[in-house]
């Protein structure tokens, strides 16, 4: 399974909650989460994609951990059996 489907499939999940899952595309900043997660009532995480099997490559590991550092929750997704536990989780907070 290649990560743009699990990917598309995090956006729709998200849309049919009534939230934005937005990419995230920093210039002058390498490594953050391919995406913002907005759902209603003010809730919000980051999500980093990955292929099945696939971890984040260390710059993106000490980007996650930053965010993480700033009160953030940030999430890696690689299965789409993911998906509902984190936009559970984000709701949540």
């Amino acid at each position: 399974m290649l990560e743009k489907r699990i990917e598309s499939a995090f956006v729709k999940a998200t849309q049919k909650r009534g939230g934005l899952c937005l990419k995230f595309v920093s210039p002058s900043m390498a490594g953050v989460p391919d995406r913002v997660v907005l759902l209603p009532d003010g809730h919000m995480g980051f999500v980093e994609m990955k292929a099945p099997g696939n971890h984040p490559r260390p710059l993106q590991i000490q980007r996650i951990n930053q965010v993480k550092e700033l009160g953030f929750q940030v999430f890696v997704c690689d299965q789409l059996s993911q998906i509902g536990g984190m936009l559970d989780a984000i709701q949540a907070s």
